[in-house]
């Protein structure tokens, strides 16, 4: 009897722990009908008449375990139906040949009873050590899935929460995004007005240079008339030598006339350089005339600006100097822009003087120079003024950084003119200075 309620609750178990309805459901029926029918079997097994009837009910036993064997073999590979089966495999071999034994050797089993009890013990002991370490097994697993479970509803949290962050993120990403847009819309107006501001710099400079060309054509052109008048007179001879002298005189006076003039074309020129909008193609450019004119140009600009300002500046420029390739408009910028800066700080230093000890024996000088070195072609632009402080000096490339009071600058200039000679034009500039002393701009360009 103990054996079919041995086989009663090893078959619950299959069926329970090792799922046979899904890992074995062309058997799970038929464990269900054997379990089933040891019910009814076992209720049998209270009537004494029955004990006739024990060879069967040994092979009914037989039948019922032999098919746990082999359910448990066929999961195998399960460690919880291994574990069964090395449990029960010796108690089943034990059980069928002591029952064979009884059957065929009866007078056998009677004489080594004890020994075949103690056999018969020792699976049973062996059997449910294996029951308890697979019991032990099973409260493991069962730990382990809570455990799982839980891990399972953390991860379900942090998805959660990963996807409300990832969509927070994706949303400041897209401000953002919207916000660099107006940045660099923002960026292109300011850059655009700086461009502007240089050219409103330059309108007045402009204005006084280009008159005195003009002066000189009005003047040429006045003197003419009067020699050609005195030509035409009945009163001057023909064919002699003041024909000859006028003539001389009117040939010299057009010379100037014509050089002047195109001094003047030079100038609207410059002017129509530095106000068109950059192509970004490169012309053979005199970097030499171009540092003397935006000099010029940049000092009478302030000087109709502010009438009290007043400095003085010179050129020392390499007369072998070559022409280079580069963008003429970019790089006006560039010196205008530095020129404009020494002569403000020039102009500042001046005045900070003048309030401390009322007579000012400051000189300002601004002076621009240029040198061939090597492959390359030097342009420094220097300035006797208050000069920039080391704080500053690591920044002052810097867009938007400006050491001017608001409204007098944008922080954009010297940016411009960095971006200009190292990115337009392969080049480098440098600035050295020292506090109460003055400030260089080096500018290198490459031939």
């Amino acid at each position: 009897m103990q054996n079919f309620l041995i086989a009663f609750f090893a078959l619950r178990f299959i069926r329970t722990h090792l799922n046979t309805k899904e890992s074995l459901p062309q058997y799970d029926q038929y464990l269900k009908v054997l379990n089933l029918f040891i019910v009814p079997f076992l209720l049998l097994l209270n009537f004494n008449s029955f004990e006739r009837f024990l060879p069967t009910i040994n092979f009914v036993w037989f039948v019922v375990f032999s098919a746990i064997m082999y359910v448990l073999w066929l999961l195998r590979e399960n460690n919880l139906a291994s574990s069964l089966l090395k449990a029960g495999l010796p108690f089943f071999i034990v059980n069928s040949l002591r029952d064979i034994m009884e059957y065929f050797f009866s007078s056998f089993t009677k004489e080594n009873d004890s020994i075949i009890d103690l056999v018969f013990l020792g699976s049973l002991f062996w059997m449910i050590a294996f029951a308890i370490s697979t019991n032990n097994q099973i409260k493991a697993l069962k730990k382990e899935e809570e455990k799982n479970r839980l891990v399972v509803g953390e991860n379900e949290k942090l998805e959660i929460l990963v996807r409300e962050r990832t969509s927070e993120i994706s949303a400041q990403k897209e401000q953002l995004e919207s916000t660099v847009e107006e940045l660099k819309a923002t960026q292109n107006q300011l850059v655009q007005q700086e461009k502007l501001a240089s050219l409103g710099e330059l309108t007045a400079g402009i204005a006084h240079e280009i008159q005195n060309p003009l002066n000189f054509v009005n003047n040429f052109s006045e003197l003419n008339l009067e020699l050609i008048e005195e030509l035409m007179s009945p009163e001057t001879p023909r064919g002699g030598i003041e024909e000859e002298e006028l003539l001389s005189d009117i040939r010299q006076n057009l010379e100037k006339i014509n050089h002047h003039g195109k001094r003047a074309a030079s100038i609207v020129k410059g002017m129509l350089q530095h106000s068109r909008t950059n192509t970004g193609q490169k012309e053979t450019t005199d970097i030499n005339a171009l540092a003397d004119e935006f000099l010029r140009l940049s000092y009478h600009g302030l000087r109709a600006k502010d009438k009290t300002f007043n400095a003085d500046f010179k050129t020392e420029l390499d007369p072998n100097l070559p022409v280079i390739e580069a963008v003429p408009q970019d790089i006006g910028r560039v010196l205008l822009n530095l020129i404009n800066n020494a002569f403000y700080a020039c102009a500042e230093r001046s005045r900070a003087q003048s309030k401390v000890n009322g007579e000012n024996p400051y000189k300002p000088l601004v002076t621009v120079s240029t040198l061939k070195i090597d492959d390359a072609i030097e342009i420094r632009v220097k300035d006797n003024g208050a000069g920039i402080s080391e704080d500053n000096m690591e920044k002052i490339f810097q867009p938007f950084f400006t050491t001017k009071p608001t409204g007098k600058g944008t922080g954009l200039g010297l940016s411009l003119a960095y971006d200009i000679v190292t990115k337009g034009h392969g080049g480098t500039i440098e600035v050295e200075s020292k506090e109460g002393v003055g400030t260089e701009f080096i500018i290198s360009l490459n031939l």
